[in-house]
């Protein structure tokens, strides 16, 4: 894996765990905590695997 795509799926992670159990505890605090942070780490995953397709490896050479 290329390091210039790690170093843009690694803080979107970041920012969509924090924003969901964020936005989680304020607007539906009645949900349990535990199913609360299955749903915190499946937005997690799902948004690193779409980063790692939307940053392909070689971009700056097709810009050419």
């Amino acid at each position: 894996m290329n390091t210039k795509r790690i170093t843009f799926i690694i803080p979107i992670m970041i920012v969509v765990g924090v924003v969901s159990i964020w936005m989680l505890q304020t607007g539906y605090s009645e949900i349990d905590f535990s199913i609360r942070m299955i749903i915190t780490l499946g937005a997690v995953i799902f948004s690193g695997i779409i980063s790692y397709f939307l940053f392909p490896e070689n971009e700056g050479n097709k810009r050419g």
